[in-house]
């Protein structure tokens, strides 16, 4: 979802560049462009960290644990697994949100025939950070360090709430050039 939404902040930078008559501002939307699909690929390579996070979740759900010592080798990796395992969907919020200056821009200055897609765009990143924000909660309650799930549940809930607001100036903006 984040990186469909950037991409269409990113659609709407290089259709607004070649837009006949506005060749003063190619270099604008295409530092936009640009921004955006570093954007892109940071969170396509979030996908992958995730699957791997997952993946040391499960192996650490593998060890023996016949002994103490396994026991405790066992709750050692699942818990820094799991802190991993909250982590990369975090970090996926915050990638996610930075989207959102590239759609506003675009909302408020880019192509007029293409505006209603960087309204898209911000709800597709608001739904990748409240997606990513569930899996960071339900991560959360596997971890025995309560102190790190205060933190980041409180920082998640900001993120969220923040995305929420500027996401509504985005369609705010949106719906003020559609009309």
């Amino acid at each position: 979802m984040g990186s469909f939404g950037t991409a269409l902040g990113t659609m709407v930078a290089n259709l607004s560049s070649h837009k006949r008559g506005w060749d003063d501002r190619w270099e604008e939307f295409s530092l936009w462009a640009d921004r955006g699909k570093a954007i892109q690929e940071e969170l396509l390579a979030l996908v992958d960290e995730d699957t791997i996070a997952f993946n040391r979740i499960m192996e650490a759900f593998s060890m023996p644990k016949n002994s103490e010592d396994e026991q405790h080798q066992r709750r050692a990796a699942l818990e820094q697994a799991t802190k991993n395992a909250i982590l990369v969907p975090y970090r996926v919020m915050q990638t996610a949100s930075s989207a959102l200056e590239i759609l506003k821009a675009m909302a408020e200055t880019g192509n007029p025939n293409s505006v209603s897609d960087a309204g898209v765009g911000a709800l597709a990143i608001r739904s990748a950070v409240m997606g990513a924000f569930l899996n960071v909660k339900i991560n959360a309650g596997n971890l025995e360090d309560k102190s790190f799930i205060e933190k980041i549940l409180r920082e998640g809930r900001e993120l969220e709430a923040s995305v929420c607001r500027k996401e509504d100036e985005i369609l705010r903006i949106v719906e003020s050039r559609l009309s």
